[in-house]
């Protein structure tokens, strides 16, 4: 790196934490005839999808909408259990990674999410106590999801670093993609050592 490495950016989802949708849409599925199979396609079809990740619709609202167009009987609590069965609660990455880049590195998230997930995502993970409150970047919460240069350019003033100075790390080719061109460093997660060795490709002096 021609500029000394400031700051690391992570998503969330399938970087930090396992997603299992099947047994999300399982629980979504219960007493109605739906397969799990079409409630995911009626959810990623869904016309108020990205209004519910950048926070145009509220929790009660999203559990009404989502409810009524699948014909489901769960209530907000119900439906609030089955919707966080995504999220599996073993974490991906080790907490000593993140309290090693915490010595010398500024930390953010940034994820494409919803209020519901945020608030069982930071009362379950240990390591939200390395990401500031400041630096938790949401979608729903900036009203901008991946891949648009909103989000990204509220994660980098939260770490108070230039692009140059930042790597971003997401599973998913085109937001990669995305920070790149908007001159950030940027990793394709694949596992964690793969992870580790491309961060140690970065700043040689990690030990990580």
């Amino acid at each position: 790196m021609s500029r000394q490495l400031r700051a690391v950016i992570f998503d969330i989802g399938r970087v930090l934490v396992r997603l299992d949708i099947a047994r999300s849409l399982t629980g979504l599925a219960r007493g109605i005839s739906l397969s799990p199979d079409e409630i995911w396609s009626a959810i990623q079809t869904d016309p108020r999808w990205h209004d519910w990740q950048e926070g145009r619709i509220a929790p009660h609202d999203w559990h009404l909408h989502l409810t009524r167009r699948l014909g489901s009987p769960l209530n907000f609590d119900e439906f609030i259990d089955a919707w966080n069965c995504t999220l599996d609660p073993q974490p991906l990455q080790s907490d000593d990674l993140f309290k090693t880049l915490a010595k010398n590195k500024r930390l953010a998230l940034l994820s494409n999410t919803d209020p519901i997930h945020v608030a069982y995502l930071e009362s379950t993970y240990s390591f939200f106590q390395f990401f500031p409150a400041a630096a938790r970047i949401y979608s729903c919460s900036v009203r901008a999801s991946k891949p648009s240069p909103v989000i990204f350019k509220a994660a980098l003033k939260a770490v108070k670093a230039q692009a140059a100075e930042t790597v971003f790390i997401d599973d998913i080719l085109e937001y990669v993609q995305a920070a790149r061109s908007l001159g950030l460093h940027a990793i394709q997660y694949l596992e964690p050592e793969q992870l580790r060795a491309d961060l140690r490709s970065l700043d040689p002096a990690l030990q990580i």
